[in-house]
């Protein structure tokens, strides 16, 4: 109705990673961020893990734009899946932002799916679909990341996107404290919060004290230096590289995200370094240790990266050994703790001396702490409070700090992804839901990988499977041949499965004495023989498979 906005968070609460934030009044839906998030140990065989556009494509001729905060995965990631189901006429993003989106759509062949679309943030208001909009610099781990203040008929929105308040950021553009204090004089209705660190006291200490400590360690050591971080932490990768350059080494990059996005940043002048620092991999083995830097992926182990394979062994160019100091300038993702502790001890197994957050401050946080999120709630004055991108304990602790600012608890809303909030004179509820989840990505297959197919995938990795192949007549129904029984993952000996083969065989003749000929009754009766008997013998539930052939 006039007079009011709904908002919809279809992704980035209750959880970290495929942030999607649906704007909704009588003219038209503006989305804010399209983000994916990684798999989990139980998202066995997954690649990705998506929003649930059916809310979009439900919705698709109200949708006006994307507009998106800032170029991590987490928030751009899931867009060319997202405008290959929808229509979206344009997407907005910063200089840097837009880079990356521009290669992301190229390589899936959709640069021509919507209209890209610049954001200036020191211009005035513009108009975002059905809304006026205004966007504020925000200090992050990547430059050029906004906040978004949208005027809409329920009021004044200001999305924080992820923030943090450096006061020495690398690129020199802080968090824009005034514009912020200018919004809260205007009055906010609603403020959306990034709540990843509001559990953490304090404030997150400046990206520049990384290369501080990359000053400090590197030109003690004779080895090779090796460093992975995110492929996008553009700051990161200029400290290392200003670091190489004051200590006479040369600096190898291996990892194509890495690659690639030195190239955006670089070309969009986002990044300083000159092409006769830069060696390729299959040069390295020309330098002497103490000559050398390699910037590569790796960070949160995943399996294919180029760390994991240094770690493994497996890297065509590098091997990692004695006297070679590996920094891992990254904190592991939720979930991505074991793996990042596998690679660690791989590569101190190596020779290297490993330097991780834990032992030594080789990385700090993009997102704000406590203090930062107090502040920008002084400065704000907000009359009513979303936490969004964040687990429910830090959406709760986000929603404490804004009590403690003198919100009323009635203007504090913890929301759920699919809640829909209604801003309305003033004040912000939750009004109703819509159906949400995720969507994954399998290889090629986008969507086709449902829960059922992870419960088979799960309940195949605890206790294997068997396949029980049986052969009749198909003439005259009788049994052909003696059963097979064939084992994949189910670790018991020979004995039990000739048992198997024997409780088929009885469960056939059964069958056939009985004229019970029809082939998904007799697979049905096998099955059934046979998994009882597995599971008396053993406690074990295997998936059973029987297979009849008729010949």
């Amino acid at each position: 109705m006039a007079g009011s906005t709904r908002l919809i968070p279809l992704g980035g609460l209750g959880e970290v990673g495929k942030n999607m934030m649906v704007v909704e009044c009588d003219e038209g839906i503006v989305v804010i961020d399209s983000g994916l998030s990684f798999p989990r140990d139980e998202h066995l065989g997954v690649d990705l893990v998506l929003p649930d556009f059916s809310y979009l494509r439900d919705h698709e001729s109200e949708l006006r734009a994307v507009v998106i905060t800032h170029g991590h995965e987490d928030h751009t990631g899931a867009l060319p899946f997202l405008l290959r189901e929808v229509r979206v006429p344009e997407v907005w993003a910063t200089r840097l932002t837009l880079g990356l989106v521009h290669s992301k759509l190229d390589e899936h062949g959709l640069l021509k799916a919507a209209e890209l679309v610049e954001i200036e943030p020191e211009t005035g208001p513009v108009q975002l679909g059905p809304y006026q909009a205004e966007f504020v610099r925000m200090a992050h781990s990547i430059p050029d990341a906004v906040a978004v203040v949208l005027e809409t008929p329920g009021g004044r929105i200001v999305h924080t996107g992820d923030y943090k308040i450096d006061h020495t950021p690398v690129d020199g553009f802080r968090t824009d404290l005034g514009r912020l204090a200018d919004l809260g004089n205007r009055g906010v209705d609603l403020l959306l919060g990034d709540s990843t660190n509001a559990e953490r006291p304090g404030v997150t200490e400046s990206e520049r004290t990384v290369g501080e400590v990359f000053r400090q360690i590197i030109p003690q050591r004779t080895g090779r230096i090796l460093i992975a971080s995110f492929a996008s932490n553009v700051h990161r990768v200029q400290q290392a590289i200003d670091v190489a350059m004051e200590d006479g080494r040369k600096v190898c990059l291996i990892g194509r995200s890495l690659r690639k996005n030195v190239n955006i940043a670089r070309n969009l002048g986002y990044l300083d370094v000159s092409d006769d620092l830069l060696v390729k991999p299959d040069v390295l083995a020309e330098l002497a240790p103490d000559e050398t830097m390699i910037l590569c992926t790796g960070s949160q182990g995943e399996p294919m990266s180029a760390l994991t394979r240094m770690a493994y062994h497996d890297h065509p160019f590098v091997q990692v050994e004695e006297g070679d100091t590996v920094i891992i300038s990254a904190k592991p993702v939720p979930g991505n703790e074991l793996r990042v502790h596998d690679t660690i001890n791989r590569l101190a197994r190596s020779g290297a001396e490993v330097l991780h957050q834990e032992i030594a401050p080789v990385h700090v946080s993009g997102h704000g702490h406590a203090e930062e999120l107090r502040t920008i709630l002084a400065v704000l004055r907000p009359r009513n409070v979303m936490p969004i991108h964040g687990e429910f304990r830090m959406l709760a602790a986000h929603g404490r700090l804004a009590r403690d600012a003198g919100l009323d608890g009635d203007n504090i809303i913890l929301a759920e992804n699919g809640s829909v909030v209604e801003l309305s004179d003033g004040r912000a509820r939750i009004v109703d839901s819509v159906e949400t989840g995720q969507t994954f990505v399998d290889g090629m297959g986008v969507g086709d990988v449902k829960d059922v197919a992870l419960r088979d995938r799960r309940h195949l990795s605890e206790d294997g499977v068997l396949i029980v192949v049986v052969t009749v007549g198909s003439q005259n129904g009788r049994e052909i041949a003696a059963p097979e029984v064939i084992s994949r993952g189910f670790a018991e000996p020979g004995p039990l499965l000739e048992e198997a083969r024997d409780e088929a065989e009885r469960t056939l003749a059964y069958c056939l004495s009985e004229d019970i000929s029809e082939l998904k009754l007799l697979q049905e009766h096998i099955h059934d023989a046979v998994g009882t008997l597995i599971r008396e013998r053993t406690g074990r539930r295997p998936m059973i498979l029987p297979v009849v052939l008729e010949v």
